[in-house]
């Protein structure tokens, strides 16, 4: 696995990070599950409910939810408040994520190697400015933050937010990495052309990607650190 660590690092020209997994865990202190029923509460009030399968109502993923929502009442205003109100918890949590570790170093690192760098991401763009500010991240991410536009049915898998941060980057999908800890990051990037590095933090993590087919995960963001290290030390081409 290290050729092949070597090799995506080595050959990215720009990376698109997913936001909650491979840069923090968002809901580390304000849980996921938490928010997830704080938004059936809500569509409870409002009898709005019945769209949802069982799966939905028990696993406690908020973005679940949402894209449930979107299918069956898409650009309709109860979307529109139900994300503006996934929004706020997003940048609530983004108080008290905790930091992947590693993550702050590769960023800063790869950021003075010259590779672009961008956020491609189902959460909150608030969410994820506040995060980035927080971390004094921001100046490293030149392609900028590429997060939820308020359409719920082009969350990844779908590669919309994958297409809008290589075109801020003004890369080719050819010469881009995207890290990602989900299933459907490995889907959305396949979808734009761009290869990918799982990051899975813990083993359930880790097999769910290899099951997809992801076919380099790392558990740790360590050995990237050093072959990003490696090749700074090594003329390019």
């Amino acid at each position: 696995m290290e050729d092949v660590l070597r090799n995506l690092v080595g050959g990215a020209e720009s990376v698109l990070f997913d936001f909650d997994g491979p840069l923090c865990r968002l809901f580390a202190g304000h849980p996921a599950e938490d928010v997830a029923d704080g938004l059936l509460d809500w569509l409870d009030d409002r009898a709005q409910t019945a769209f949802l399968t069982g799966a939905e109502r028990r696993g406690g993923d908020p973005h679940a939810i949402l894209t449930a929502a979107g299918r069956a009442f898409p650009d309709s205003a109860l979307v529109a408040s139900l994300e503006n109100r996934l929004s706020d918890e997003e940048a609530l949590a983004a108080k008290s994520a905790a930091p992947t570790p590693y993550v702050d170093r590769l960023v800063r690192e790869w950021h003075a190697a010259g590779v672009r760098l961008a956020v491609a991401s189902n959460n909150s763009p608030e969410a994820v400015f506040r995060y980035l500010e927080s971390r004094d991240l921001l100046e490293c991410f030149v392609g900028g933050i590429h997060g939820r536009g308020g359409r719920p049915q082009l969350l990844k898998p779908d590669p919309d937010c994958l297409h809008r941060a290589l075109a801020a980057l003004g890369h080719g999908a050819g010469t881009a990495l995207m890290i990602g800890d989900s299933p459907n990051d490995l889907l959305a990037a396949r979808s734009a052309g761009v290869a990918f590095l799982g990051y899975g933090r813990d083993e359930p993590h880790e097999r769910r990607l290899r099951e997809a087919g992801a076919g380099c995960v790392v558990s740790s963001l360590a050995p990237v650190l050093g072959v990003v290290r490696g090749l700074e030390r090594e003329p390019r081409a």
